[in-house]
């Protein structure tokens, strides 16, 4: 059977590993079309067993034509509580055993100095991820760090650093290695007001995976009540919903030479959430196969 060059880009989702049964979730969810899940994990494991629930899934997905595009950790490995060093005593483990899950990626948030301005951190990131990108090399793995602020900004913050380009120069200024890169999406960068669509061009070669959100800036609200007053200036939204084109970001990322997945990340959409999130996110499904330019794929005639 000739490869489908469509694929080179798959359209996936992300599954919480801490479900109670996560494989009989992605069981349930693989038939509606999926090419890829992202199985993350928010902070610690909560118990799991990587290599129990690696084989779960391998085991869900059966013959189906369906990834694992990489995996996450999403909390704050820099600082000391008990739970940080939860969080990062599970990015070791996610690290040690991505292998299992047949994945090379494993993402989630830099963490950071709660409180303080975002440059304060860049001693414990040199610490911790300078370690960990180690690890990871070793392993074959690469890291890409969510450009997620979480309610943060420059001046202070509780999870990640790495949602801003200023703060990209410093993190890979700080550690250059070639395993560090960035899990991106349009979302984060619009509910600042800075536009997506240049950072591919320039951060492509840091780009290991992608979230499929986004977002619709409201510039009547903007006009009237400026940003983060009493409404919201900017809602994230499943893809097909909100501002970004998703023809021009997928047909960068290939002119870029990008090969991996678009994860969609749901459960973020004000609209399509609760009974409707399945419903969003399958039209977020069609509407991002659409973009990618089509379903199928019909080689050239000898």
């Amino acid at each position: 059977m000739m490869p489908n060059p469509l694929l080179d880009i798959r359209i996936g989702t992300m599954v919480r590993a801490n479900l109670d049964d996560p494989a009989a979730y992605i069981k349930q969810i693989l038939p509606l079309g999926f090419e890829s899940i992202q199985p993350f994990f928010w902070q610690t494991l909560g118990g799991k067993d990587l290599p129990r629930l690696a084989g779960q899934i391998r085991d869900a997905i059966g013959d189906a034509d369906v990834i694992v595009s990489s995996l996450g950790v999403f909390g704050n490995p820099l600082e000391s509580g008990d739970i940080d060093q939860g969080v990062l005593k599970a990015w070791e483990t996610v690290i040690d055993n991505a292998h299992l899950f047949g994945t090379s990626v494993v993402s989630g948030f830099t963490g950071r100095i709660r409180g303080k301005k975002l440059t304060d951190s860049l001693p414990r990131f040199r610490e911790v991820w300078g370690e960990l990108a180690k690890r990871a090399a070793d392993k074959g793995v690469r890291i890409a760090f969510e450009n997620c602020a979480m309610d943060g900004n420059w001046a202070s913050g509780d999870w990640n650093i790495a949602h801003n380009p200023d703060a990209w120069e410093l993190m890979f200024n700080e550690l250059p290695d070639e395993n560090l890169g960035l899990e991106w999406e349009p979302c984060h960068q619009l509910v600042y007001l800075i536009d997506p669509m240049p950072q591919i061009r320039k951060w492509a070669p840091r780009i290991f995976h992608v979230h499929g959100k986004d977002a619709t800036v409201r510039w009547d609200v903007i006009r009237e009540h400026g940003v983060f007053g009493r409404l919201p200036f900017v809602q994230m939204r499943t893809p097909g919903f909100g501002d970004s084109d998703w023809t021009r970001v997928i047909s960068e990322l290939r002119l870029a030479g990008y090969k991996g997945a678009i994860d969609i990340e749901g459960w973020h959409d004000p609209v399509y959430r609760g009974d409707l999130e399945i419903t969003g996110q399958v039209r977020a499904l069609d509407y991002l196969k659409q973009c990618r330019g089509g379903a199928t794929y019909l080689p050239n005639p000898a």
